[in-house]
């Protein structure tokens, strides 16, 4: 039994990682390789000759087969790579599906390796396929985040540019340049964007969709109520500057007075997989008398659910809204 659970295991890692290579790793290679080829000195003057001025739009997959498919489920795709538009990530939406197809094989086989109860792996692998995309969320959330401590800095240096005499793209460009990333790169696209046609209202309305902070947003509405109807901009971003300081503080604050709340939430919600850990290494038959039986089954089942259900309830409550 255990030889034929390895050997299962050992196939069907093999082709998830041979699959992971020919669909991810290859075209990748393939791409950097033509990169490479026409940036060497003697073919650059024909690529500046035929190159355009339009950005290839970002692919869901390399392989065009699978990119065409994945975009007949536009609703599901797209927010999948908006979010690691939002990470900072290079994958592409494929790459990151199969990564959650390759975690649900893993974990099913290791499941069932030590457990002999199929539905429980199929269950267990499937509770744990989406930590590829919880983990693309935590870096996307983490990202937001050092945008908008970052953000205020960027604001003043655009303000202290139109006060010196500079138009308004001017200190997007400065903003770009001089600020540390993430902000830098949001900046830069920005400013691309209107300095190769795009109206500055539609590239201002495009960042505030891409930065999904109300502070992107306060700014985006500043500059374009300012445009429509004039007045003072460097004194409205310097205002703007202080009010995002100030939500940056209180923030800071809810989150040193709930962090009592969140750490009990997470040890609440980490305690019965721990034990049930704990028992399956120190005393294995107290726990086999649940998998062994099918009033077991049901039990397992029903305290899933009822993990599930409790741990979605603790993260609202401890979750305060500012």
């Amino acid at each position: 039994m255990v030889s034929y659970s390895l050997l299962t295991f050992l196939v069907v890692a093999g082709v998830v990682v041979a699959a992971y290579i020919a669909l991810v790793v290859y075209p990748e290679t393939r791409e950097q390789d033509v990169v490479r080829k026409r940036l060497r000195p003697e073919k650059r003057a024909k690529v500046v000759q035929e190159g355009g001025l339009l950005k290839e739009v970002q692919r869901l997959s390399k392989v065009p087969a699978i990119d065409q498919v994945l975009g007949s489920f536009g609703g599901i795709t797209h927010p999948l790579q908006l979010k690691i538009h939002q990470a900072g990530l290079s994958i592409s939406v494929a790459g990151l599906l199969l990564m959650c197809a390759a975690v649900f094989f893993v974990v099913t086989l290791v499941v069932n390796f030590f457990v002999h109860v199929y539905w429980i792996g199929l269950a267990a692998g499937a509770a744990a396929s989406p930590i590829p995309i919880w983990v693309v969320s935590y870096m996307r959330k983490r990202r937001l985040l050092k945008f908008e401590e970052q953000f205020p800095e960027a604001i003043d240096l655009i303000a202290r540019a139109l006060r010196a005499g500079h138009a308004l793209t001017t200190g997007l460009s400065m903003a770009a340049e001089e600020s540390p990333q993430p902000v830098a790169g949001e900046f830069r696209l920005l400013y691309e964007q209107q300095n190769f046609g795009l109206p500055l209202p539609d590239a201002l309305r495009a960042f505030a969709r891409r930065i999904p902070v109300l502070d992107a947003q306060f700014f985006a509405t500043a500059v374009l109520t300012q445009r429509e109807s004039g007045g003072n901009l460097s004194e409205v971003l310097d205002n703007l500057g202080s009010v995002i300081r100030e939500r940056f503080r209180v923030k800071r604050q809810v989150r040193v007075i709930s962090a009592h709340g969140r750490l009990t939430g997470w040890i609440l919600t980490a305690l019965p997989p721990s034990l049930a850990a704990a028992f399956m290494v120190v005393n294995p038959d107290h726990i086999k008398m649940l998998l062994n039986d099918n009033l077991g089954h049901w039990m397992i089942g029903g305290a899933l659910v009822g993990q599930l259900l409790g741990g979605y309830i603790i993260s609202r409550i401890v979750k305060i809204e500012y």
